[in-house]
């Protein structure tokens, strides 16, 4: 049987030598008389329960185990307290908020020992829900559906090969966390990961701020400025929403691309810059070349590398292991909101919703819940959903033929090992046409 440690804080000795009878043969009882002596064992160990013994609750006390309590989510705290203790409005509203259970001093051993198993095996559950191999997927991004695993497959492939890689995705489905995946898991992940929000950036300042200026380069200009190009060097420099980039920035950009080089606002000095160029959009480029608001050459060297995030909608069972691990993370850094999980029927309505925000509408509706939530479990309304919001989204001709031509192309490519000649054959078509609709679909072999 495996071992479990209990931790005891009790700063008046108050369980005396009852503590060597509420322990069980496969429990192993640290005790501590301070709070900082209770921090240093949960340090060493993983203590899947912890008691608190107290007689009294003064503020700076309830403030440290707030943070004791805060800092161990997969651990179940139970409160031993006196019964005037226990009359306290303020101490009965802390324990229902922060503690899994609670006993009255003097302790009935047996009942005791009682209440840590069952703590224990709740702790259990706890930790296994929270071990990252069965909810964090790869490169610290969650997923575990086939869509997912097959875009890790693909991320995989791509962080070491220091080149330009463009993320394509709806916006919420977590563009920038790829961004900094491939950052933090390439040889420039000591180096400096620099972010330009183009959509945020006021156009009469976003040259500034790209290149940087020198002191007196314009009214206002009362010091030297780093550009985040030049901040950007040596590491990655993620470009978030580049559709949005103004026409005349983008062809400075492509000369920046072109000459690795750039220079300051008010200077004629060529600085060489070394960075990996990362960049992310969620309006379709293709359409944007056609209508003359994105530049073709700069789009050809942005897409060395394509990767296509799937939007929430797409990605299974994915969607309850997302909202389950936002709800744990946060009720964890929200200790007076002793939250655990979801109604049944909130679960049927994270799995039916079709998510237009993605990830960040998930995490948004999921803290909302927490925090309105009157109960241990989220519903539906405490996340709040409507009636009207939960009915299927209709399905349009065009995005009906879209999934049906993915289907097929990507069904036919597997059966032919992704040798394009041959699907290109079965299908009927030529390659360059096969080359077409795969660029359209955003399928890469």
């Amino acid at each position: 049987m495996k071992t479990r440690h209990v931790l005891a804080l009790d700063p008046q000795d108050h369980l005396g030598e009852q503590r060597v009878q509420i322990a069980a043969d496969s429990q192993v009882l640290h005790c501590a008389g301070s709070v900082a002596a209770a921090s240093e064992i949960l340090q060493r160990n993983h203590c899947s329960v912890g008691l608190v013994v107290f007689d009294s609750l003064a503020p700076a006390f309830r403030e440290e185990i707030e943070q004791l309590i805060s800092a161990t989510p997969t651990t179940e705290w139970i409160a031993i307290v006196t019964l005037e203790a226990i009359a306290s409005k303020t101490l009965q509203a802390f324990i229902l908020n922060a503690f899994h259970d609670f006993h009255t001093l003097p302790i009935d051993p047996q009942r005791l020992a009682m209440s840590i198993g069952h703590a224990c095996g709740r702790a259990g559950l706890r930790l296994t829900l929270a071990d990252p191999e069965d909810t964090s997927g790869r490169f610290g991004i969650i997923g575990a559906s086939p869509v997912m695993v097959n875009f890790f497959r693909q991320l995989e492939k791509v962080v070491d090969a220091d080149l330009p890689v463009l993320i394509g995705g709806e916006s919420g489905t977590g563009k920038e966390l790829v961004a900094k995946a491939i950052h933090g898991h390439s040889s420039r992940s000591k180096k400096p990961f620099v972010v330009v929000n183009c959509a945020a950036i006021p156009t009469n300042l976003i040259q500034a701020e790209l290149f940087g200026y020198e002191k007196g380069a314009f009214t206002g200009a009362t010091e030297r400025k780093i550009g985040k190009i030049e901040a950007a060097n040596g590491g990655l420099l993620f470009f978030d929403e580049i559709g949005d980039l103004p026409p005349d920035l983008q062809g400075n950009l492509l000369r920046v691309l072109q000459e690795r080089t750039v220079t300051r606002l008010g200077s004629t000095q060529a600085i060489p810059v070394d960075f990996r160029l990362v960049a992310a959009t969620h309006v379709d480029l293709h359409e944007a070349i056609l209508a003359k608001r994105f530049r073709e050459d700069l789009f050809y060297r942005l897409n060395v590398i394509h990767l296509q995030l799937p939007p929430l909608r797409e990605r299974g069972g994915d969607v309850a292991l997302l909202a389950e691990t936002v709800l744990r993370n946060f009720a964890s850094t929200t200790p007076k909101r002793r939250v655990v999980g979801f109604t049944a029927e909130a679960l049927r309505t994270i799995n039916s919703y079709h998510w237009p925000g993605n990830v960040r509408e998930l995490i948004n509706r999921v803290r909302r819940g927490v925090i309105m939530s009157e109960g241990k479990l989220v519903g539906s309304g405490d996340m709040g959903f409507e009636a009207a919001e939960l009915e299927p989204p209709a399905v349009t001709l065009e995005a009906a033929r879209a999934s049906f031509e993915r289907d097929i192309v990507e069904t036919s490519l597997r059966a032919n090992s992704n040798n394009v000649s041959r699907t290109a054959r079965q299908l009927g078509i030529s390659r360059v046409t096969l080359y077409r609709v795969m660029n359209k679909l955003h399928i890469a072999l």
